[in-house]
Order: structure tokens, then C-alpha cells, then sequence
């Protein structure tokens, strides 16, 4: 039984560890991704089983620090992926179309399979729709949005786009007019509750019915109308990943030496219980 219990507690363990893994080579692989925050996981215990060795609890000292009975744990498990939005570093393009948040917390609204998406890729393009009509959007396509949560459509030639501080996108023409309109910007307060959604997008967290799980309020907050002025944008430049390649490689080790220990448990829990078994 004991053996089992210690074999069930090491393969518990691993599968999470496994887990662990593939978000460190998740953070690595992304290291050059625009607009990319980093995971961490964290763990949780499993049940924790008493087993009451001790024929009468009367018996425990006063100044007993630890449980009066034997307290065994079943392994640990993935608990929480959290994302850090820590501001990355800004690289230097120059291009009219790259933009850049400097503040922390800020996503950009990109409409995705019929639905509000957000991200931090800054990175811009134009998407014809006619001769004379072009869509903004993101490098898989998707649009932007403005605050409304309207696609950003421009009309006419255009010779240059500016972008402010606060998020008003200018499309000059060459006749000298143009076309104003405020990005879609959110302020994120609670990214554990955000899902991803592919292309480096999250989306609000949903049941299987498609119905939020969480009162959007309750996530984040639209930078519109009066709070505009919270939103914090730089033109020409693009936001780094935040991911520390020589921190996730620590991690990296820990965590392999951790799975090493034990699956090397789960093969000495198995040898001595094929001594237990041979004794005649």
C-alpha cells in the first residue's frame, strides 16, 4: 500500500511538471513576439489524507508545533497560469504603422472569429476591401478596432498615418483632409482570468455555451470618452516580449531536475516493491 501511495504521488506530480515545461518552452519559443507576456505556473497541493496513529489525542504535548496525527499528500498539480504584463523593452522601426503601449495593463481591441479579441502586438497593416476603401489590421488579418468596437475602415489615398499619445489614429490624405479615429484600448485588471486565443489574442473567459463565466467589468475597463486620457501609445516603435531568456532557462533546469527526482522515485518505489514481493 505504501508503495503504491509513493508510485501515485511521483506520477501525479510529473504529469504537472509536464505541464510546467511546455510553458517555459512556450515563453522560449515567443521570446521574439511582439507584444508577448510571459507565463508562470504555479502550484497547488493536492488532498492531503490524515491518518490518525496515535490511540489518544490527550496525550499531545502543549507546545506541539506539527499535526498530532500523520498527515500524507497525494502529489501537487497546476494551479494557476498566470501572465506578467510587465512593460517589455521598445524596439526602434520607424514605421507609421507600429505602435507601441508604454504602460502596463493596455490592449489593443482586434474583432477575431466575430468576437472582441485583445492584444499588445502593436504592429499594424492595411487590408484593401475596394478601389478607393482599406481595412486596418493586425499581421493574421483580424481588424482593429476603434472605440466603439467598430472595424477602422479608411476611405481614399492616404500618404501618412499618425498615431498620439492617446490613441487618436490620422489617416492624411493627399488633399490635405483626413481621418480621425480613437483605437479601441482596454485596461486590463485581472489577466488571470484571460484566455488565449491563438496569434498572441486573449478572449473574455467563457462556458461551453458561449456565456461569460465573469462580468467584463469585473476583467477590464474600456479607455473611452473621459478616460482616454489614461491611454499611453508611442508611434514607430514596437514592444518587446518581456520574457528574461537566461530566467526561463533556470526555471528550465529546476524543473527538469524536479521531473528527474521523481521518476526516479516512481522506479525505486517500484524496485523495493519487487523485493517486498520476491521475499519467500
Amino acid at each position: 500500500m505504501y508503495m503504491n501511495r509513493t508510485m501515485i504521488t511521483a506520477t501525479n506530480t510529473l504529469s504537472q511538471l509536464q505541464k510546467q515545461m511546455d510553458i517555459i518552452g512556450h515563453n522560449m519559443a515567443n521570446i521574439d513576439t511582439a507584444g508577448y507576456k510571459r507565463r508562470e505556473a504555479k502550484f497547488t497541493d493536492l488532498l492531503v489524507q490524515e491518518f490518525r496513529n496515535q490511540p489518544n489525542d490527550r496525550l499531545e504535548p502543549q507546545d506541539r508545533m506539527t499535526s498530532f496525527d500523520i498527515r500524507q499528500g497525494t502529489g501537487a498539480k497546476l494551479g494557476q497560469v498566470q501572465m506578467h504584463l510587465a512593460q517589455g523593452g521598445l524596439k526602434t522601426t520607424d514605421r507609421s504603422l507600429d505602435t507601441a503601449f508604454t504602460a502596463e495593463g493596455q490592449f489593443y481591441r482586434v474583432m477575431a472569429d466575430g468576437e472582441v479579441r485583445f492584444t499588445r502586438n502593436g504592429a499594424f497593416y492595411l487590408s484593401p476591401l475596394s478601389d478607393n476603401e482599406t481595412l486596418l489590421v493586425n499581421s493574421d488579418g483580424h481588424a482593429i478596432l476603434d472605440e466603439n468596437d467598430r472595424p477602422i475602415t479608411i476611405v481614399g489615398n492616404v500618404k501618412n498615418f499618425r498615431v498620439n499619445e492617446t490613441g487618436q489614429f490620422s489617416a492624411e490624405k493627399y488633399d490635405g483632409t483626413s481621418q480621425d479615429f480613437n483605437l479601441g484600448v482596454s485596461l486590463v485588471k485581472k489577466p488571470q482570468f484571460l484566455e488565449q486565443a491563438g496569434g498572441n489574442l486573449f478572449a473574455l473567459p467563457r462556458n461551453e455555451k458561449g456565456e461569460l463565466i465573469m462580468e467584463e467589468a469585473e476583467i477590464l475597463t474600456n479607455l473611452n470618452g473621459a478616460l482616454r486620457n489614461q491611454v499611453s501609445i508611442q508611434q514607430g516603435v514596437l514592444e518587446q516580449s518581456n520574457v528574461d531568456m537566461s530566467k526561463e532557462m533556470t526555471d528550465l533546469i529546476n524543473v527538469q531536475r524536479s521531473y528527474q527526482f521523481h521518476a526516479k522515485t516512481v522506479t525505486m518505489a517500484d524496485q523495493m516493491l519487487g523485493l517486498v514481493n520476491g521475499i519467500r
